[in-house]
């Protein structure tokens, strides 16, 4: 599995039991388990959930599935 897919796989994990839509950062990073600092690891990556909201854009809300979510961040992070 790439990093960028194991990040993917990841985000999409942490925010399985989050209500969507999100439509803000903040309820982005409460929905998240360990809020700003849950942290996804592959290999030598690792990203915080607060590094990872500051690739999101306003306009990006609101959210409607973890795996929107996902997409989003791995595409912005370049991964």
């Amino acid at each position: 599995m790439s990093i960028k897919d194991d990040i993917h796989k990841q985000i999409k994990e942490a925010l399985q039991s989050a209500e969507f839509p999100i439509n803000t950062p903040e309820e982005l990073l409460n929905a998240f388990p360990e809020g700003a600092d849950t942290t996804c690891k592959s290999e030598d990556v690792e990203v915080t959930a607060g590094e990872a909201g500051k690739l999101l854009k306003k306009d990006d809300f609101p959210f409607n599935s973890a795996k929107e979510v996902a997409d989003t961040i791995v595409n912005r992070a370049n991964l």
